[in-house]
């Protein structure tokens, strides 16, 4: 619980600030995402002298109480504020929902299997399947130096990968079942990215893109749970362990706060912008993961990880001189809903 009032401390904090807008939000947003993800899917719950507690395993679960409130803003705002007359056809946010309800699955799993300054690091590097699902699905062309910066970031994060210091005992070794779960996530998410950015060409707002998306994911998701019969156990173990029901409720408030920022930058500044706004947030992740969970770095995981930023940040001063000449810079990190 204490974790939980943290979490909303910082979220009162920001909303009080006039500086940084939406911009502070959406790092507020998914800073206390990561903690609280990190927490909710690796540490165990109820623990006492004699008991060590469960840990809650469902991630599915979790994928929609976040859609459910999601869809719920997103209604809400449909609703009290005057929209653009929706021409998209339905079916078609279906396969933006799939591949996205996959690839939180496959997000919160991860963390089963590696720690999550791995993960974050893998999400900074899915700038090649973005850019081969963007050939595939936008039939989009690439410069020299978007190639070129896409190397350096593998690069870095192999180093990261092939030289991870010992972890303590309540956070998992990376493993091959992690890394499998990671490419999982990143395939998915790149396809979903790209196929929400061209969904934006029927002069949709971001917030019906969100109801949209979010709605055949509820779909889905509660399928699925149904089908499985892990419904009313996730609710069950909400009953049990009211400090998990905070987290989850904080982790879903965040979650629908960082789309509403991700529509947002996508449908008015495109993918671009929302890549330096995201490059600083998974900098601030990594380093807030290891200070309240103890992850250790080396000195090669720590070059890597410098590799990795350097490079994100090369590809922003190229786009930034591309603009200045009056060419047109790709948009290649196509965002997401990411949580």
């Amino acid at each position: 619980m204490r974790l939980a009032m943290q979490a909303l401390w910082c979220l009162a904090t920001c909303w009080c600030s006039t500086s940084g807008g939406r911009t502070t939000w959406k790092q507020v947003s998914y800073l206390t995402w990561g903690v609280l993800q990190e927490r909710v899917m690796t540490r165990s719950y109820g623990a006492t002298a004699t008991s060590p507690g469960e840990r809650f395993s469902d991630s599915q679960f979790l994928v929609l109480m976040n859609r459910i409130l999601a869809l719920m803003v997103a209604g809400v705002y449909c609703i009290l504020c005057k929209q653009p007359r929706h021409g998209a056809p339905m079916y078609r946010y279906s396969f933006a929902s799939l591949s996205n309800v996959l690839s939180s699955w496959c997000q919160y799993e991860a963390l089963k299997f590696v720690s999550f300054p791995t993960q974050v690091l893998a999400k900074a590097s899915k700038v090649i399947p973005v850019m081969l699902m963007g050939k595939l699905v936008s039939r989009r062309s690439y410069e020299h130096w978007e190639y070129l910066t896409a190397g350096l970031i593998s690069i870095g994060v192999s180093m990261f990968l092939l030289s991870s210091g010992p972890e303590p005992h309540s956070s998992p070794a990376t493993t091959l079942s992690g890394l499998i779960l990671l490419a999982g996530y990143i395939a998915f998410d790149s396809f979903t990215s790209n196929w929400q950015d061209a969904l934006f060409a029927y002069k949709m707002s971001s917030v019906q893109m969100m109801f949209g998306v979010n709605l055949f994911s509820c779909l889905f998701t509660v399928g699925s749970l149904l089908e499985q019969g892990a419904l009313l156990e996730g609710i069950r173990f909400m009953g049990r362990h009211s400090e998990f029901a905070a987290h989850t409720l904080l982790l879903s408030i965040c979650s629908a706060c960082g789309q509403l920022f991700i529509f947002y930058t996508i449908g008015q500044f495109g993918a671009a912008i929302f890549t330096i706004i995201m490059t600083l947030r998974q900098a601030f992740a990594i380093l807030l993961s290891c200070l309240l969970y103890g992850h250790t770095v080396t000195v090669v995981g720590g070059l890597g990880v410098a590799v990795v930023f350097a490079a994100l940040l090369l590809r922003v001063y190229a786009r930034g001189r591309l603009k200045q000449r009056g060419k047109k810079a790709v948009p290649v990190e196509s965002s997401v809903q990411k949580v």
